[in-house]
């Protein structure tokens, strides 16, 4: 006998993961329309398994901090970008994600306006970022979904993937967005000194360093 038990009922401790195997895709919609859209569980489709994952509070803060920092770099270069967030990416019957962070750079004009995601008719996001993952089908995600760079930052280490002209992710030293910064060692040193000190002031120092010219 088969007990079918919504998922709403599911409890997940802050940082605790569920997998569900042998999901079909329109289970996965239902699934994603039975929680709505006011949740803080976290979900990952790939290949009939569902990943539903209760971040911690403090896996919530290095992703926004990250976030951050690539806005303000992005500002002092005088460069566009949209902030997409968590939002709901899906390419039908094969994969499912809601980035921990995500934004359109290279795209920003193409998606402004964009109020529901729809991958047929946007691009997906230039830059995914993601906090202690220890999935091993994301970046089969990402590769799905064709997301060109994905950042995880874990333990404090960043790592930076790029996704190559044979369609799987390489990892990299550098990034394609910040080409000239050494992000490997500078994100995780950022972050330590937000925790530390506080995100505004060290966004407003780190706007002052590059306009100074420190990071050339």
């Amino acid at each position: 006998m088969v007990i079918a038990v919504p998922v709403q009922s599911l409890e997940l401790k802050p940082g605790s993961t569920v997998s569900i195997h042998n999901l079909s895709w329109q289970d996965f919609e239902n699934i994603l329309a039975e929680l709505g859209e006011s949740r803080s569980i976290r979900l990952t489709y790939y290949q009939g398994t569902l990943e539903l994952m209760s971040p911690r509070a403090i896996h919530e803060r290095p992703h926004r901090i990250i976030a951050d920092i690539v806005k303000t770099l992005l500002d002092t270069d005088d460069r566009d970008w949209e902030d997409f967030g968590s939002t709901t990416f899906k390419r039908p019957e094969l994969a499912g994600v809601e980035p921990d962070s995500c934004l359109y750079i290279q795209n920003a004009e193409r998606v402004r306006g964009c109020t529901e995601m729809d991958l047929d008719n946007y691009p997906p996001p230039d830059l995914a970022i993601e906090c202690d993952v220890t999935s091993r089908t994301t970046l089969q995600v990402y590769q799905v979904l064709e997301v060109p760079e994905v950042w995880i930052y874990r333990e404090g280490q960043l790592n930076i993937y790029l996704l190559a002209s044979t369609g799987t992710y390489e990892s990299s030293r550098s990034s394609s967005i910040f080409p000239d910064l050494d992000l490997a060692k500078l994100i995780p040193a950022l972050v330590e000194n937000a925790i530390a000190q506080g995100t505004s002031k060290m966004l407003r120092q780190l706007r002052a360093d590059f306009t100074a010219g420190a990071f050339e």
